[in-house]
């Protein structure tokens, strides 16, 4: 069975200014992050997922896979408020090539377990490839317990990205959850050395989007077992991180940045406000400061 490994951002969706989807950008984006990373979350919450209608996240699947050409997996994240929407991206992911799919906790209202179980079992009978549940209670609006996702690794879960930023919840889903058969990713790029320790391998860096050497390099340390060298790019990229917030929002930065770059210049979607030239500016000057560009 497909397991996540090594870095695996959760990609951005580049978008015009007008708000359509830059299928151009997009493109190159994956090519980009193909030849740097070990597989591409997509149309999650860096993706936009939930701010896109069906036809367009099943386009960026569609581009995902064809501008991967077979490099890296794609996982796309299928969650949205109900079954049928879901069901509908994952069997459409499956049949366009998708490794995984992964799916949020169907937002807006609280749901219960049987809810729960319910919504999660409709995308495991669906399709053949891996589901993994996505562990975001800041986005979902509440909690997913231990309990439940026991009761659905029995009827077939194949694994969990956990967003909790939460380092017990990620050891007990490291000591009770992950085995041969389920798999235990990381949610973020901001304590992979302790993650690490614990047994993951592998997770899903914002940063990555625009830095994805950074993010590698503290992955090949924390395999290596080189503790000493991975704790310091850890506290790197948790410099890098703050570096994010002087734009509002991480996204927003990360757009930004991979313009600092020079590998794409798109924007994200409304009502998210690009950051501005001043933010921009003060996100290049750290950079700099840094020695990072």
């Amino acid at each position: 069975m497909m397991k996540m490994k090594g870095v695996v951002p959760p990609m951005l969706t580049p978008f015009k200014e007008n708000g359509d989807l830059d299928e151009v950008s997009l493109g190159i984006l994956v090519e980009f992050l193909s030849d740097e990373v070990d597989g591409l979350f997509v149309t999650g919450s860096y993706g936009s997922g939930p701010m896109m209608n069906q036809e367009e996240r099943k386009r960026v699947v569609e581009l995902s896979v064809k501008h991967a050409a077979g490099k890296v997996p794609v996982i796309p994240m299928v969650g949205t408020t109900n079954n049928r929407d879901s069901v509908d991206l994952a069997v459409h992911a499956q049949a366009t090539g998708a490794a995984a799919v992964a799916a949020v906790g169907p937002y807006y209202f609280n749901h219960n377990e049987d809810d729960l179980i319910d919504f999660y079992g409709a995308l495991i009978d669906a399709v053949s490839i891996p589901v993994y549940l996505y562990n975001n209670p800041g986005f979902q609006g509440y909690q997913i317990s231990l309990g439940t996702i026991k009761k659905l690794k029995a009827i077939g879960l194949a694994g969990v990205k956990d967003a909790t930023f939460d380092i017990l919840t990620h050891a007990s889903y490291q000591r009770l959850l992950k085995d041969d058969e389920f798999d235990v990713v990381l949610g973020t790029e901001s304590m992979f050395v302790s993650a690490c320790v614990l047994g993951c391998e592998a997770f899903i860096p914002g940063l990555a989007n625009a830095f994805p050497e950074v993010n590698r390099k503290m992955y090949v340390e924390g395999m290596a077992g080189h503790m000493e060298a991975c704790r310091e790019t850890q506290f790197e990229i948790n410099t890098m991180r703050e570096i994010m917030y002087l734009a509002r929002s991480t996204q927003l930065a990360v757009y930004a940045m991979l313009e600092i770059r020079g590998i794409i210049t798109a924007y994200p979607r409304r009502p998210f406000v690009p950051a501005s030239a001043a933010e921009k500016e003060a996100i290049k000057g750290r950079l700099k400061e840094l020695g990072i560009i």
